[in-house]
């Protein structure tokens, strides 16, 4: 699901879909866990209090949406993962944040149904650059460390198709909106899905969530994004 604001978006909006074939990303020689002067690490930031004043040094992922002078960013650093809520900038800001651009961002700690965010950000550009690769979490799913991988890139392995997708949580969308489908591991169930935002219509993952059945097996990636518990915004599937 979305925020309330996210919902009422206009489909003029502007989409970061990178990342959303499928190959995840790979390492470069950066130091991602390395941080300047009064910024915090990862370890600081998941200590924070909500509500908190946050400075943190972390590395674009992908590109969720831009809007109304805003954006929506899935970023990461060596430790953790962020997700950047409505950060303000411009569309031209916006497109010179390509994959594994390094930006420092101060905030504010945030929480909505369980999704930790950092919102009211203002960021500035720096040196460096670093992509993610998705960490397997697969052994993770249905256990307490799993949050502990909240936002980061990740990837899951084996799981089977339970139901096949939906347009929206409950049914009620059509072609364009998020896909929701069940996916089980270990005799566990779990709703993934693919944000629209992130991730639209004519993306390769998008098209093939709509291709699967139940039954079918399946190694994916995403972000490990949380509504009410693990709710995986996923950018790509390979049916096995």
């Amino acid at each position: 699901m979305k925020n309330i604001s996210k919902v009422l978006l206009a489909s003029a909006m502007l989409l970061g879909i990178a990342g959303c074939s499928g190959n995840g990303g790979s390492s470069s020689a950066e130091d991602p866990t390395k941080k300047s002067e009064g910024v915090m690490t990862y370890a600081e930031f998941d200590a924070a209090k909500v509500d908190e004043e946050v400075t943190i040094e972390t590395y674009v992922q992908a590109k969720q949406s831009w809007w109304d002078g805003k954006a929506n960013l899935y970023t990461q650093d060596g430790d953790g993962g962020y997700f950047i809520y409505e950060m303000a900038m411009t569309e031209d800001e916006f497109n010179k944040l390509t994959k594994g651009t390094k930006i420092k961002v101060t905030g504010f700690k945030a929480e909505w149904a369980g999704e930790v965010e950092v919102t009211e950000g203002k960021f500035e550009i720096e040196e460096g650059s670093w992509t993610a690769t998705p960490e397997d979490v697969t052994a993770l799913l249905g256990t307490d460390d799993m949050i502990k991988k909240m936002n980061k890139l990740v990837s899951f392995k084996d799981m089977t198709v339970e139901k096949a997708y939906t347009y929206k949580w409950d049914g009620s969308g059509s072609e364009g909106d998020d896909l929701y489908f069940d996916v089980s591991s270990n005799g566990k169930t779990y709703t993934f899905t693919v944000e629209s935002y992130l991730c639209d219509k004519d993306s390769d993952v998008y098209k093939a969530v709509k291709e699967l059945k139940e039954g079918d097996k399946v190694d994916m990636e995403g972000f490990a994004y949380w509504y009410e518990g693990l709710n995986p915004h996923i950018t790509s599937v390979t049916k096995k």
